[in-house]
């Protein structure tokens, strides 16, 4: 068996999901047709393909300790000049992402790593395009705001043609389990109602 590049996310819901990669796909951005419109939790990382099973445990079990929570959306920012994206900020939900993403990559985990960047929750709208265009895209949805409520999240694997697809969601439970926290965790898992 070989490798697989995979990634978790948290998927943008319908309209917002659409109408952003629209229009991503509008400010020029080639490679959006092929990127569901997402907040990463695990950006790409590459893994042996035989420890999807145990990928697929681990996501599991920290599904079940989460529980839902509201997600919102609005303006924009960049991470201009370090790196040539343009964002749609997340204004709530940050701390549970931060949360699910440290227990996604905990050491010793199936998908410890680390990351090259401090975590930041964010929706990419403009990624590698012109200048220009980067500059449009932050003023153009600079008053963009959507809002919902986040009851899961996603695994998903990097084709060959450099598309997404889903591989597997993963929700939570309005009643999670409690999970015993690792050894890194800084706060401890939510608990059973």
């Amino acid at each position: 068996m070989g490798t697989v590049t995979l990634g978790v996310s948290i998927a943008v819901p319908e309209p917002h999901g659409s109408r952003l990669q629209r229009r991503r796909v509008g400010f020029g951005d080639a490679a959006a047709s092929g990127i569901p419109t997402h907040v990463t939790l695990l950006p790409p990382t590459e893994v042996a393909e035989a420890d999807r099973p145990a990928i697929e445990d681990h996501l599991a079990g920290i599904a079940a300790a989460a529980r839902p929570f509201p997600m919102r959306l609005f303006g924009t920012g960049t991470f201009r000049p370090l790196s040539p994206v343009v964002f749609v900020q997340v204004v709530e939900g940050v701390s549970a992402c931060g949360w699910l993403q440290e227990r996604i990559r905990e050491e010793g985990g199936p998908l410890a790593r680390e990351l090259g960047f401090p975590y930041h929750p964010h929706v990419t709208v403009a990624h590698g395009i012109s200048e220009e265009a980067m500059d449009t895209a932050q003023t153009e949805l600079a008053a963009y705001e959507a809002a919902w409520t986040v009851g899961g999240f996603a695994l998903y694997e990097q084709g060959h043609g450099g598309a997404w697809r889903l591989r597997r969601e993963f929700r939570f439970s309005p009643y999670p389990r409690q999970r015993r926290p690792s050894a890194t965790s800084r706060q401890p898992a939510p608990e059973a109602a």
